[in-house]
């Protein structure tokens, strides 16, 4: 137990995180359970130390723990808890929960067993939480932590404090927040790097970003979709060229047969294949208003914008970049299906909006909202594309 404490107390002093996450606010930390999902890279792990070193310091009521420990190949999680609370512990964090096998079963015999304990764990974002675990799903509050925002972003290059506006508040204001903004910085001057690689705070180490983030995308799938969604290893390389071919075709509705045809097994495996990767939070399918999976999607769009750059960096076209940012800001409050001809998508089942490149001519329709990239402030129905990444 001395172990984990000097490893807890090391990480927790030596962690800086660079920006606090409003998630930190959103969640409700008196539940007993709470489940933190996330793209691999987003920061979970950052965000649990941070949390213990914000509300706990050192003291030993609270304690980190990561499953790739070998300790728990020996020794079960219900074991080691009932160590921890004897010697007085209240707070577990537990980080890569997925790693130990029947972690599921073990949670709900903890949160049975101690009734004075509270355990955080994270997990990936392909785990569904409630809807597919019946040991925990009427007991656990799940969360998302996702990558920076563009405000997020722009607060950590420039050291401002700019909040987050709901998308009612960009609709009707967005002239006045544009100019309270633009008073202290110009956020065009930092929009491409935010698109090349501001979402993950991996940007902030010192290595080559794009071929850190070709590393995490690897692991994403040998990981996150072939351990959790348990895979055998021999469709490790199936699913990786399907990833490619997505994404090198660029959003569009994908031809499933040719797809299957190439790498070389089912049309209805590719569907899976599919839903796995928009699990994982590498990909996104849009549909139709009305339309949802197992249907083929209309569209399929890289997650965020970071990973084209990645994945296809001599081929990417600006108008799908912008789209696919929009679609990415949109993704954690709202929902987005298919536009019809004179817009790009349609959210929320009732507003229709364009995107719109620099220089775009527009027929200016006054029931859709168009996102102007490079247009430092609007008017009227027509927004400042940059200031949807101050939607988190």
């Amino acid at each position: 137990m001395e172990a984990f404490y000097r490893t807890h107390t090391y990480l927790v002093e030596h962690t800086n995180a660079p920006v606090r996450r409003d998630l930190m606010d959103e969640i409700d930390w008196n539940d007993r359970l709470i489940g933190i999902k996330g793209t691999r890279g987003v920061g979970k792990t950052t965000f649990l130390l941070q949390y213990a070193k914000e509300k706990f310091g050192t003291d030993r009521s609270c304690l980190f723990i990561n499953m790739n420990n070998f300790y728990f190949s020996g020794n079960t999680i219900v074991d080691f808890v009932s160590e921890f609370h004897r010697h007085g512990g209240k707070v577990l964090l537990i980080d890569q929960v997925f790693k130990y096998d029947g972690w599921s079963k073990e949670l709900r015999m903890c949160y049975d067993r101690f009734p004075n304990l509270k355990i955080v764990f994270t997990g990936s974002s392909v785990m569904r939480l409630k809807e597919e675990n019946l040991d925990l799903g009427d007991i656990v509050k799940s969360y998302n932590l996702r990558g920076f925002s563009f405000r997020e972003f722009l607060n950590l290059q420039t050291g401002m404090r700019f909040r987050s506006y709901t998308l009612e508040e960009i609709i009707n204001n967005h002239e006045q927040i544009a100019k309270g903004i633009l008073s202290k910085v110009k956020p065009l001057d930092y929009f491409q790097d935010y698109l090349h690689h501001g979402f993950y705070p991996f940007f902030l180490e010192k290595r080559n970003f794009s071929e850190n983030l070709l590393k995490t995308m690897n692991m994403m799938v040998e990981v996150d979709i072939l351990l959790i969604k348990q895979i055998e290893l021999k469709y490790l390389s199936k699913i990786k060229k399907l990833l490619y071919l997505l994404a090198v075709e660029g959003p569009k509705a994908p031809n499933v047969s040719q797809l299957a045809s190439d790498i070389q097994t089912s049309r209805a495996t590719v569907m899976n294949y599919i839903k796995y990767l928009a699990d994982a939070r590498m990909i996104n399918m849009v549909y139709p208003r009305g339309e949802e999976f197992p249907k083929k999607p209309s569209k399929i769009m890289l997650h965020n914008t970071n990973l084209m750059y990645s994945i296809y960096p001599l081929n990417v076209d600006e108008q799908d970049v912008l789209d696919t940012f929009f679609l990415n800001t949109m993704y954690k409050d709202h929902k987005l299906h298919k536009g019809d001809k004179n817009s790009s998508f349609l959210v929320d089942e009732t507003m229709p909006f364009k995107i719109c490149c620099d220089g775009s001519k527009i027929k200016n329709s006054s029931n859709v909202t168009y996102a102007m990239h490079k247009a430092e402030i609007g008017r009227g129905n027509q927004i400042p594309l940059w200031i949807f990444g101050f939607l988190y």
